[in-house]
């Protein structure tokens, strides 16, 4: 029987009473036809199971294929397979001199995941590079097809998310711009890894080597050596809160809604938290104080007690709320 510590990079959780791999399309709508309340991984990068074995269905997505298209107008279209993994789809589309998706390079988990997620990094969201998302809708019993604008986009968020019940994710759509330079470099640390300023532009293929130096500087490439990087990377998501709330030497960002992201990792390390702290076999990773890993054969119960730990601290220190962004199953903060 497959175990949950053996399909999730957190390398935890109890036996999979129902386990199933859709290793093509059709497999993947029959599997969820049969089991309509099943659960969808990818990855596994950003779940974190109870120890005791689950008796919910869970079909991995493991469908493959990458088509791809361009002209002189519109640059590439990429349409990836949901079970495609992340970081070999960004780097192919690099080496084919597709230009936007430098930023995102070293993030883990499959295709079908992003935009789930909207994932993001360095100043850049998957939505930007979005043109559609195609989806087995499990009510209406049939494939439908959404346009980046109906995604309901959102920070860590999308309509996928919103009604991850409902949705499963066929095959993603990318709209790509030819060329070898980046868009403008947004966040001041690349730009200090690339030795230009906020604003400049690089080369496509320097930004990838900077982004993967810097996440691998904070433990979030997965290694077998490194026991920082057996985690979802950052466990928490930046908070969204007032600007009268936001403390005093806080790194933020004001969003266009009139709130202020803060920095998670922040209100973290000044609230008490350090990097190395272990409780039972969790730990806060010794690269960075944003990720719980698993540091010596953790259970789901330990990293969740660790993760209580530091939103209660959060909480106590600066009256401000942590929400996980990894996907807990059977666990609850």
């Amino acid at each position: 029987m497959t175990s949950a510590a053996e399909v999730t990079t957190f390398r935890v959780g109890g036996e999979l009473a129902s386990y199933h791999q859709a290793k093509t399309e059709s497999e993947l709508i029959s599997f969820l036809q049969e089991f309509p309340d099943a659960l969808l991984i990818g990855g596994g990068s950003n779940l974190l199971f109870a120890d005791h074995e689950i008796q919910r269905p869970i079909i991995q997505v493991l469908t493959k294929g990458i088509q791809v298209s361009s002209d002189a107008c519109s640059g590439a279209t990429w349409v990836v397979a949901a079970g495609e993994t992340w970081e070999s789809f960004v780097n192919e589309s690099l080496q084919n001199g597709s230009a936007g998706l430098e930023t995102l390079s070293g993030i883990p988990g499959s295709v079908g995941a992003a935009p789930i997620q909207n994932i993001g990094a360095y100043g850049r969201e998957i939505n930007a590079s979005i043109a559609n998302v195609r989806v087995w809708d499990r009510v209406d019993q049939e494939i439908r097809t959404y346009a980046a604008a109906d995604c309901e986009f959102a920070y860590r968020s999308s309509r996928f998310k919103k009604a991850s019940n409902r949705f499963a994710i066929l095959d993603v759509t990318f709209q790509l711009r030819e060329g070898q330079m980046s868009d403008e470099i947004r966040y001041q640390e690349l730009a200090d890894e690339l030795g230009v300023k906020v604003g400049d532009r690089a080369p496509t293929d320097a930004v990838r080597k900077a982004v993967l130096a810097i996440r691998s500087r904070k433990g979030m490439i997965i290694e077998e050596s490194n026991r920082n990087s057996f985690s979802a990377g950052s466990f928490f998501l930046n908070p969204r809160i007032p600007a009268s709330k936001v403390p005093q030497g806080a790194p933020h960002w004001v969003e266009e809604n009139g709130l202020v992201k803060v920095s998670a990792a922040w209100l973290i390390e000044n609230s008490g938290t350090k990097k190395g702290e272990r409780l039972a076999g969790a730990g806060i990773s010794t690269q960075h104080v944003l990720a719980i890993c698993n540091a010596h054969s953790a259970t789901g119960s330990d990293i969740v007690q660790l993760a209580r730990l530091v939103k209660e601290r959060v909480k106590q220190t600066f009256d401000i709320d942590l929400h996980a962004e990894v996907q807990l199953v059977d666990l609850s903060l």
